[in-house]
Formats: C-alpha cells, sequence, structure tokens
C-alpha cells in the first residue's frame, strides 16, 4: 500500500489538527476545515488505510483517530514546516540570556527558565556532563598566614573554590607561582584525565619548598576537581503538565513529575548525540519515557561540547515552533558564550 500524495494531505491535516485541538480528529472534521476536494467517505477510507499502515490509532470507542509515533516521525522528518520566530522573541531570548552570559550555571538556569515560557512546556538544561569539561586556570588566594582559597575554572565557566589549611607557612609568591605553574600544566586538559595524573610526581623537580606547598594543596585540588565533573540538571515549568490535556489525569501528572526527577533521566539526557535531536514516543529507550517526546539540542563553548538544553512534553507538541525556539537558544548560546570566553580572555 503506497503513501501517496492524498493520504500525506490527509495524514499531515490531521497531525495538525491534533496538536491543536488534542481531541480525535474525524473525517467530517477534515472535510469541514480543509479544502481537499474529496468526500468524506473517501477521507474515511484513506483514515482507515493509514491506520491499516501503521500512522493512526483508534482511542476507545472514538470515530476520530490520532497520530502514531510513526506519523509523528514522518511529519517531523518529511512535513513539516520550518517555523521562524517572531522577532520579537527572537529580542526576548537574546536579551534575557545576554544578562547573565559571563556566569555560565546563570545562563543555562537562566535559559531553561526562558525555554519553558516560551513553549509552555517543562524544561531542562545541563552542565557540564563528565569527560566533557576542561581546566582553563588555577588561582590560590590567601586568607591568612596558614589558609588559602583554591580557585578552579573551567573552560565552560564554571568555578568552584575551597578552603584549606597549609601544612607548612608561605610567602604570596609562592602561591602566585603555584598558581602559575598548575595552571601551564593543566590548562586544556579534561578534568577527569587530570584526575588520572600523577600530579604529585610532576612536581618533583621543583624547589623543595614548592614541593611541600604542592603537597598541602594537591589532595583538595583533586576533591574539587571531583566536585566539578558532577552534572548539574536544572528544570523549570514542571506544573506546566497541569495545562496540557494529556495530564489531567492526576496519576499520569504524577507519574511525569517523578519520572523527570530521576537519576535515570539525567543520565539519558547526558548520553544523547551531539545536535538538534528529537525522540518520539516508542523511540525512547526508557519504558518511563514512552508516552514523551524529548527534543534536545547541544550548546558549545570555543566549539567543545559543554551541555544540553531542551523539552520533555507530551507527543502531541508544536514540533516546529519548539524546535526553531531551541535551534535559536543554542546558536544563540554558542556566539555569546564564544564572545565572552574571548573578551574574559
Amino acid at each position: 500500500m503506497n503513501l501517496n500524495e492524498r493520504k500525506l494531505q490527509i495524514l499531515q491535516a490531521i497531525i495538525s489538527d491534533f496538536i491543536r485541538s488534542a481531541e480525535p480528529v474525524g473525517s467530517r472534521t477534515l472535510s469541514r476545515k480543509y479544502e481537499m476536494g474529496i468526500s468524506p467517505a473517501t477521507i474515511r477510507n484513506e483514515m482507515a488505510d493509514l491506520e491499516e499502515m501503521g500512522f493512526l490509532t483508534h482511542p476507545y470507542t472514538s470515530a476520530g483517530r490520532v497520530p502514531s509515533t510513526k506519523a509523528y516521525r514522518l511529519y517531523v522528518d518529511d512535513l513539516m514546516e520550518r517555523h521562524e520566530l517572531e522577532e520579537k522573541e527572537k529580542t526576548q531570548i537574546r536579551n534575557k540570556l545576554n544578562a547573565k552570559i559571563l556566569e555560565l550555571d546563570k545562563t543555562v538556569e537562566h535559559a531553561a527558565k526562558l525555554l519553558s515560557e516560551l513553549t509552555n512546556l517543562t524544561s531542562f538544561a545541563v552542565t557540564p556532563g563528565k569527560h566533557e569539561d576542561f581546566l582553563k586556570y588555577v588561582n590560590i588566594m590567601p586568607v591568612d598566614a596558614d589558609t588559602v582559597v583554591l580557585v578552579l575554572v573551567s573552560e565552560s565557566g564554571k568555578v568552584s573554590n575551597t578552603a584549606l589549611k597549609l601544612k607548612v607557612p608561605c610567602r604570596n609568591e609562592q602561591l602566585e607561582l603555584l598558581s602559575k605553574v598548575m595552571t601551564y600544566n593543566y590548562k586544556g586538559k579534561k578534568l577527569s584525565d587530570i584526575l588520572t595524573m600523577d600530579i604529585i610526581r610532576s612536581f618533583e623537580s621543583d624547589i623543595a619548598a614548592m614541593s611541600k606547598l604542592a603537597e598541602s594543596i594537591m589532595p583538595r585540588f583533586m576533591i574539587t576537581l571531583e566536585n566539578m565533573l558532577d552534572t548539574e540538571l536544572y528544570l523549570d515549568g514542571l506544573m506546566n503538565i497541569f495545562t496540557i490535556p494529556e495530564y489531567n489525569d492526576i496519576e499520569k501528572a504524577k507519574l511525569f513529575l517523578e519520572m523527570v526527577n530521576q537519576k535515570r533521566f539525567t543520565d539519558v539526557l547526558v548520553n544523547r548525540d551531539n545536535g538538534v535531536i528529537i525522540t518520539i514516543g516508542d523511540e525512547n529507550s526508557e519504558e518511563i519515557m514512552r508516552d514523551c517526546s524529548l527534543i534536545t539540542a547541544t550548546y558549545k563553548i570555543n566549539g567543545k561540547l559543554i551541555g544540553r538544553l531542551g523539552v520533555i512534553g507530551p507527543t502531541r507538541m508544536r514540533y516546529n515552533h519548539v524546535t526553531s525556539v531551541i535551534e535559536y537558544m543554542t546558536q544563540h548560546l554558542n556566539e555569546a558564550f564564544e564572545t565572552g570566553g574571548k573578551e574574559d580572555e
């Protein structure tokens, strides 16, 4: 059975109507709303064929049909028209993200909130994933005679600092020198790779005083690195699901909230491919996500992958609008982070 032009026209109309209304679509609705030049009886026959081909399902006792995962996939890949964001949406994205662009954690948290506002869906941002971040510089600042603050900054903009007591007294010049040596040794290296290095031995060729100072600082340096590797997940718009017809059932809404707060959900996000990825319904590997669609996009700093931004919601979502918003936001983040990084250097 061929998916001819008429069947494609009917299928596209059903998907568009169902996305707008959340109501099963019948032949009379299509005949009334869309000028197809064919009778309701012919539309019914075509819909029956589409159902047999796996593109439509027949919920409950309704005379109408709803799209299947297979139909949404065809729509996203071949039928969906490109949606151009309105200039006011672009301006809103630029203005709100630029305000925090030099603070990575604040920026991505802000981006998740803005994405939820623009799509009316549950949004998220992940930053940074394990093994994906690189060290930018180390700074050791004196507090008093035997206390310093160790500051590590990654290329993603993530900052981690910790105070520690020294085993030996030190001069400011020594701290400054050690900061420069550590930055020189580890700048541009993956955080996870540094953790596997014999960092104490790397200082054995330095002066004795420097080696003793390093022995005091290096254990805390390693712990701080491990903490920086932790994946952070920002969620926003969780309450949006209560405005979506698919989640009118309180038990279903509860399951959704439990799902996005599970570690498995974070793992799914971290392990997705680069670029804009759309997984629909049964395409999701996790059973708990089989009734949802997940759209993610990666954002980078100076060409290096930092994290992911996206939304999760029912399979009945405005894919063209949501995809355009996510693409524009991640593109703007990439450009702004690159500019901010160059200015910072």
